[in-house]
């Protein structure tokens, strides 16, 4: 396994784990009406985008075949 591929797979896997964290606050959200998980969810779709725009662009940014 080649280096990049590792590193595809952790930023795959980190975009899938803010997602899914953004998911659990959301549900926080709607089950107490706790502004603060609105906010923490807001935050994590913020950076698991991020990490899909890098994972994106890996390629064009590292001169990849």
């Amino acid at each position: 396994m080649k280096l990049i591929t590792a590193h595809k797979i952790l930023i795959a896997s980190a975009a899938l784990f803010f997602c899914f964290f953004a998911a659990w606050e959301l549900r926080n959200y709607f089950a107490g009406g706790d502004f603060w998980a609105m906010a923490r969810a807001g935050l994590y779709w913020i950076v698991a985008v991020g990490f899909a725009v890098y994972f994106k662009n890996l390629g064009r940014l590292y001169k990849l075949k």
